[in-house]
């Protein structure tokens, strides 16, 4: 979650947007910008990616695959 944090709130501020301002743009509630870029985990992750899509990128969940043991 700290990379995260560092990637959202280091662009953030590379497009010199507040928070507030940065929140309304990406259509999410401010308190989900707050929590992202203080590096909470329990985070929903549509909103995640509301807030990822400001820069192209999407977080994606990890799908485990079951191997058969022969």
């Amino acid at each position: 979650m700290k990379l995260l944090s560092e990637f959202v709130k280091t662009r953030r501020k590379e497009v010199h947007l507040t928070q507030e301002e940065f929140a309304e743009r990406a259509g999410v509630a401010l308190t989900v910008v707050r929590k992202i870029e203080q590096g909470k985990t329990n985070l929903n992750l549509e909103k995640v990616n509301l807030v990822l899509a400001m820069f192209g990128h999407e977080l994606a969940t990890v799908q485990k695959i079951a191997h058969e043991t022969r």
